[in-house]
């Protein structure tokens, strides 16, 4: 976890660092585990079948033990799921409906919410996690990186990152039901002084989605001492958040205007072994399908300088083990993901269109660092780095034990 700038690091000029305005963060989820992860629900289950099926060694060897899980480990529940709690290898009970998550930046999956399948759930997150909540999931820097620092879900997300190094994952708020903003104390107040009552929680989640830079010290957010800067980049972070929830909440899911959008020319082979990309022709190849128009700005989208499109693929075409889990997929590729292609295509070339208007969002004349010292929004209280309690309830513990925490 980052510390707080301290006076005199630079901190005016380049602005404040996420760290401090959203100061509670969590490492990414650690599965231990690829096979407990999918794009598919069905493999899931048929995973599990075929894990619960089998005979101890050979569950043993399909589980993959690692330090933290073997099936003899007890485990606490995760949060609001009611998988067994007994020790896998003992009583594995029915498969866990798999729940959405965000693996990576945009790549919608799926996971088996059992504890005692992974080695790192982070319960905190998914005692927070309802109706109310969103996460900003902070990508890990890497030299020359252009790509956007932020992504931004509705679903729980794992904080994988395309490039290796992990960055941290931000709850907008510390408790459930919208309540407690997981924003550094005194900075909602500072906030309206500067930029009038309507400053929300959500609106200085739209503004860090529009203004968040890496730097060598962090993620960087820039807060305008103008109201009309700060109007301007609320309001295009509020279409950068639109875009990211893809009709999450309520709200529409991405389109592109017509004439623009993407449409299969050519079905996608069964099992389709390269994906490519005809600039001039707008045309994404998948074996011997065909999509188009598709952006060049949807082709080049990287995050970490990896090209989401060719690791959305990736992902659903890598050869796996003959006789692992892993090796448990669809017999084909399933329609639902040429759908949810288009989708990320559509997704991509509309973030991509955005990027200009957020690299030229200057913030012009800043609240630096001495006004949020002078305003007691820094440095941050160490409490705030930390879970709020949030339980009033019993959670279950290893092996049907209860406890009050």
């Amino acid at each position: 976890m980052a510390a707080p700038a301290a006076a005199g690091s630079g901190e005016d000029a380049c602005g404040p660092l996420l760290d401090d305005l959203m100061p509670w963060s969590v490492r990414p989820l650690r599965t231990g585990r690829a096979w407990v992860t999918a794009p598919d629900a069905a493999s899931l289950r048929a995973r599990w079948e075929r894990l619960a099926r089998a005979g101890d060694a050979e569950r043993d060897r399909l589980f993959g033990p690692t330090r933290s899980r073997t099936p003899h480990t007890p485990v606490a529940a995760l949060p609001g799921q009611t998988t067994g709690t007994a020790r896998f290898a003992r009583e594995p009970g029915p498969c866990p409906e798999p729940v959405r998550i965000l693996h990576g930046p945009y790549d919608e999956q799926w996971l088996l919410p059992d504890h005692r399948l992974i080695d790192a759930a982070r319960p905190e997150l998914w005692r927070v996690a309802d109706g109310h909540q969103l996460f900003v999931v902070e990508h890990g820097r890497i030299p020359q990186d252009t790509g956007p620092a932020l992504s931004v879900t509705a679903l729980l997300p794992d904080g994988h990152s395309p490039a290796g190094r992990p960055g941290r994952i931000r709850p907008l708020y510390r408790r459930p039901g919208g309540l407690e903003p997981n924003l550094a104390p005194g900075l909602l107040a500072l906030l309206r002084a500067r930029h009038g009552d309507a400053v929300s929680p959500e609106s200085v989640l739209a503004w860090i989605l529009a203004a968040a830079r890496h730097s060598p010290a962090g993620c960087v957010v820039p807060l305008p001492a103008d109201t009309a800067r700060w109007t301007a980049g609320v309001e295009l972070g509020r279409e950068v958040l639109r875009l990211q929830l893809r009709g999450a909440r309520g709200g529409e899911r991405p389109r592109l205007p017509g004439g623009r959008r993407p449409y299969v020319r050519a079905a996608v082979p069964p099992a389709p072994q390269e994906l490519s990309y005809d600039a001039e022709e707008q045309v994404l190849r998948i074996g011997t399908g065909r999509i188009s128009p598709v952006p060049a700005g949807a082709w080049e989208f990287r995050v970490g300088g990896v090209r989401m499109l060719g690791l959305w693929f990736e992902r659903r075409t890598a050869a796996a083990g003959a006789d692992g889990l892993e090796a448990v997929r669809p017999p084909a590729w399933p329609q639902e993901w040429t759908s949810e292609l288009l989708e990320l295509i559509t997704l991509l070339a509309l973030l991509a269109e955005l990027r200009p208007r957020q690299d030229a969002l200057a913030p012009g004349p800043g609240i630096g660092a001495r006004e949020l010292r002078a305003a007691g929004v820094l440095p941050v209280p160490a409490g705030t780095r930390r879970p709020a309690s949030v339980l009033g309830h019993q959670e279950e513990g290893p092996d049907g034990q209860f406890a009050l925490l």
